[in-house]
């Protein structure tokens, strides 16, 4: 059984990580889209509810079987836990690739056996960032582009019970 992992915080899922969901799920008869704690980026949603939004969010996708699951370690330690046998990463931009390629090149230090695959974000959603999102909904932007519907009421509301 080949099992994918994709990893990420998702603070929140947008239609561009919906995007490398959607073909990644093509790759692998399994795909654990990881949902990492990530205090230290302050998150806008609780884990539970970023958790349960990208459950939501993918619900509809035929192919891989999905299992949503929160980590609190090190990739590679999480990777190894699933028994993944590759960990998905999108890119967007050469900034992205800098960065992946550095966690990669330790990744792959630390468990050559799990491979990383790149897949590129489809054009019409390589400028969405989550934190862009959350900075356009907080200014009373529309969001409607960038993420799902659902994602973006869940959006306007945590931000108007703020």
């Amino acid at each position: 059984m080949r099992i994918g992992l994709y990893p990420g915080t998702f603070d929140p899922v947008t239609n561009g990580h919906l995007d490398i969901i959607g073909r990644a799920v093509k790759l692998v008869d399994k795909l654990v889209i990881g949902v990492a704690v990530n205090i230290g980026k302050n998150p806008l949603f609780s884990l539970d509810e970023r958790v349960a939004m990208l459950q939501r969010e993918t619900a509809h996708l035929k192919g891989a079987a999905i299992e949503v699951r929160p980590f609190d370690s090190l990739l590679i330690h999480f990777a190894r836990e699933v028994n993944a046998q590759m960990i998905v990463r999108g890119l967007r931009a050469v900034a992205d690739f800098e960065y992946e390629f550095q966690m990669t090149a330790m990744n792959q230090q630390m468990d050559r056996e799990i491979e990383t695959v790149f897949l590129m974000a489809d054009p019409r959603h390589q400028a969405i960032a989550s934190k862009l999102v959350k900075e356009i909904a907080s200014l009373d932007g529309e969001v409607g582009k960038f993420v799902s519907p659902g994602v973006a009421t869940d959006l306007i509301a945590k931000i108007k019970a703020r």
